[in-house]
């Protein structure tokens, strides 16, 4: 999947991520989140395995996390990359 402009998904709200992706070099991400000493490897790891499941190769992802579990993390990345794709082709899993 390639990314054609930036795009997010989610709120500010607690136990929410609102996650930003955008076109770039490689996979880069930034993430602010009060638990990152805790969780910060598990949320990086689940947003790059998010986007390896949609092949996506190169992308600038922006992450603010509010407490968001795993699911909520995915399902935020996913509609950002496929709003970012402009893409209409939804599998649900």
């Amino acid at each position: 999947m390639k990314l054609k402009k930036e795009a997010m998904a989610g709120t500010l709200e607690s136990n929410d991520i609102l996650i930003t992706v955008d076109d770039g070099e490689g996979i880069s991400i930034e993430l602010e989140s009060s638990v990152k000493k805790q969780f910060g490897k598990q949320i990086e790891k689940v947003i790059r395995e998010t986007l390896e499941k949609l092949d996506i190769k190169d992308a600038k992802v922006t992450a603010v996390d509010k407490g968001a579990l795993d699911y909520t993390i995915r399902a935020r990345v996913e509609a950002a990359c496929f709003r970012a794709a402009e893409s209409t082709e939804y599998k649900w899993s």
